[in-house]
């Protein structure tokens, strides 16, 4: 923690991101039964536009970008347009809760990924709560499963794309300006979904054919939009203003909020295996977090020679621009 921080902010922003996010995903779900998706995906991003182009003209922030960072921008606007589609389609089919918890399975692809991939170091301990987290998943997929089938498979495809669209994000981190990089992302994102909502009809696919939406629809589709953005940007704040050790654990506390709202909209409640499932995955996944955090100490400590309770702790959070799925 620097001098700079004010972690009573970070967490009140934190906070807020784990309220709006399932409510971002309980509008998905209303939107599901009556509007095709890939409308909804592409107003989702065109919203997005909307909203962060005043905001990087007015700050004049770098959105510029060539080269292999371009790419790496295109490879993950592909990624995200994938991950959010299947979200949103699972939440058809499931109940907002399950769906959320299932795909809080994301912290165990990365540490796998991360020691197959970037050949980081991973030890026996946090490897053994990645197999109890993702039994904790198959607990909340089985009765799901067990009822809709297939789609009950889509969170963890959500939780596997997400975490090789964090790698991606890590790779161009550095040169570029989040919010520039949401701009051009969405601005990629309208870009493909508007061929494939024009080919759509033609091909008879329902899922990417456009409606005119009524009041109620446009109302629904414009706050997903909003909450959405507001998601992210919350979350991009929460960071600004608190470490993301002191962060990432509260980002747990989204399966209880969708939980409640989920109960509350839709009066959907998981049945007691899945509830068993989520408090194993929640377990297993703050135990990574913790111990990335006494890990990340210790080297510190060896590397500057300082007392470990002088070092601050940088773990990782669980996901991010879920921001969420939605």
């Amino acid at each position: 923690m620097t001098d700079s921080d004010r972690p009573l902010v970070g967490i009140m922003l934190m906070l807020g991101f784990c309220i709006v996010a399932p409510i971002g995903d309980a509008v998905a779900k209303l939107l599901g039964s009556s509007v095709p998706l890939a409308q909804v995906v592409l107003v989702r991003f065109a919203v997005q536009v909307i909203l962060l182009m005043p905001i990087v003209y007015l700050t004049k922030r770098t959105w510029r970008m060539s080269g292999m960072t371009l790419w790496l921008t295109f490879l993950r606007t592909v990624l995200h347009i994938l991950g959010i589609a299947a979200m949103f389609t699972a939440l058809i089919y499931l109940p907002l809760a399950d769906a959320v918890a299932i795909a809080f399975v994301m912290p165990f692809f990365m540490l796998i990924l991360g020691k197959y991939v970037l050949a980081e170091e991973v030890g026996s301990r946090r490897l053994m709560a990645c197999i109890v987290g993702f039994v904790g998943t198959l607990f909340v997929v089985q009765p799901s499963f067990a009822e809709v089938g297939w789609p009950a498979l889509l969170p963890v495809f959500v939780a596997a794309n997400f975490s090789v669209f964090m790698l991606v994000t890590r790779k161009i981190a550095k040169q570029t300006d989040p919010i520039g990089l949401q701009t051009v992302s969405g601005v990629m994102a309208v870009a493909l979904m508007l061929p494939l909502v024009w080919i759509g009809p033609k091909l008879n696919i329902t899922a990417l054919e456009m409606i005119r939406p009524g009041f109620a629809e446009w109302s629904l589709l414009l706050a997903l939009g909003l909450l959405g953005s507001l998601a992210h940007l919350l979350m991009t704040w929460s960071l600004r203003y608190a470490p993301s050790a002191t962060l990432a654990p509260m980002q747990y506390l989204e399966i209880p909020f969708a939980t409640m709202i989920g109960f509350l909209v839709f009066d959907d409640l998981p049945d007691p295996l899945a509830t068993v499932g989520i408090v194993i995955t929640i377990s297993a996944g703050l135990y990574i977090i913790l111990r990335e955090g006494a890990i990340q100490r210790r080297r510190q400590t060896q590397s500057r020679g300082q007392p470990a309770e002088e070092v601050g702790v940088a773990a990782p959070a669980p996901h991010s621009a879920l921001t969420s799925q939605a």
